[in-house]
């Protein structure tokens, strides 16, 4: 059988295969509120024969949010709006849903990608932004308000508030962002926090408040459910956040019972130097699963089913989560399925759209109509 489509079980979480839909910013709700847009995408997505769906980084404060169209579940409106979406899911899908949390930190106050992405000052209808240090993103932009002891106390607390309101509404696993220079991240690198307090410094201070925000989501979060958290496992910048760190704080990670670690890179500079491809970022997700024991989920411009299948086939990781990927080939898990010989779970609606030379491709046979 292919290694793609082995189950693989997650605390209580049964995966029927290792493929995930990675979350994916749209840009489009309104004050944090799912809008018809997150309906549409989640409930085409949730029926692309992945076994996981994650929904978008979802943020927990407002001015935490990327961009004025980032998702949030900071208040009731924002429960609300998922409510209906999710119902509709589990309705038609068996896929599991998943939720990004997340803080951007310095990266907020920012345009939509397709209106330039750059940061907008307050004085030009942005917010004022919060880091670990006053240190801009990048030179020329207004410096973030570094976070004092009661801005450190909300943000976990936020944290704690979206875990309780995603498990209210059934969420099946919580992925903590950690990366792409978003604030854990931030923490985290050298690069961003200039802390000379408990928070900033030797590697142990510059994981304490990932950890402890760690240990807040994964305490609110039903025992049997698993949390995951995505890291950059590395900055791509001399003297920035690197592999060898990522290792420890995984290591950490593990002693607090994380489930897996999503394993990206990039992200906290804009002198980053990235050498892109396929699976570059395999590397990562191989490594840190090899020296610390963990499931580790690969991501990185993976897009052929064959390499998909390699990847976790050899041990390098233990899942293979798809971004644009998916987004290209709404159906990717199906036709990874029918390349490799595996079997995805599809609505009754959909049986008869299989191929005549894929009939085991659903697990049913073709049936016919008066």
């Amino acid at each position: 059988m292919s290694a793609l489509f082995n189950p693989i079980k997650l605390r209580g979480l049964t995966l029927n295969n290792r493929i995930v839909v990675s979350p994916m910013c749209q840009y489009s709700a309104e004050d944090g509120v799912a809008t018809d847009w997150h309906f549409t995408h989640i409930n085409n997505l949730s029926l692309s024969g992945a076994a996981m769906f994650c929904i978008e980084a979802t943020h927990v404060e407002a001015i935490g949010r990327i961009t004025a169209g980032c998702l949030g579940l900071y208040s009731d409106a924002c429960e609300a709006a998922l409510r209906p979406i999710l119902n509709s899911v589990r309705r038609y899908s068996s896929a599991a849903i998943g939720m990004q949390l997340a803080h951007a930190g310095r990266k907020a106050s920012s345009a939509r990608p397709w209106e330039g992405g750059q940061l907008i000052p307050v004085e030009h209808g942005g917010w004022q932004t919060v880091a670990p240090s006053a240190v801009p993103h990048k030179e020329g932009e207004a410096a973030p308000l570094a976070l004092d002891a009661a801005g450190l106390k909300r943000i976990r607390e936020a944290f704690v508030d979206c875990t309780k309101r995603a498990a209210r509404l059934g969420i099946d696993a919580i992925e903590v962002h950690g990366a792409h220079g978003y604030l854990l991240h931030q923490f985290l690198s050298p690069i961003s926090n200039k802390r000379t307090d408990e928070y900033g410094g030797s590697l142990a201070n510059r994981m304490r408040f990932p950890l402890e925000v760690f240990d807040a989501v994964r305490a609110a979060f039903p025992a049997d459910k698993p949390v995951g958290m995505r890291v950059s496992s590395t900055d791509w910048v001399e003297g920035g956040w690197d592999l060898a760190q990522t290792i420890e704080f995984a290591r950490a990670l593990k002693a607090r019972g994380v489930d897996w670690i999503d394993a990206s890179s990039g992200g906290v500079s804009p002198l980053q130097k990235i050498p892109l491809g396929p699976g570059y970022q395999v590397q990562f997700a191989d490594s840190i699963k090899r020296e610390t024991g963990l499931p580790t989920i690969a991501v990185g411009l993976i897009s052929d089913a064959k390499h998909a299948e390699e990847i976790v086939a050899s041990g390098k990781a233990d899942m293979v989560a798809l971004a644009r990927g998916m987004l290209y080939d709404p159906r990717w898990g199906w036709h990874a399925a029918a390349e490799l010989g595996g079997v995805v779970e599809v609505p009754p609606q959909y049986w008869r759209s299989q191929p005549q030379a894929q009939k085991a491709l659903f697990g049913k046979t073709t049936f016919g109509a008066r």
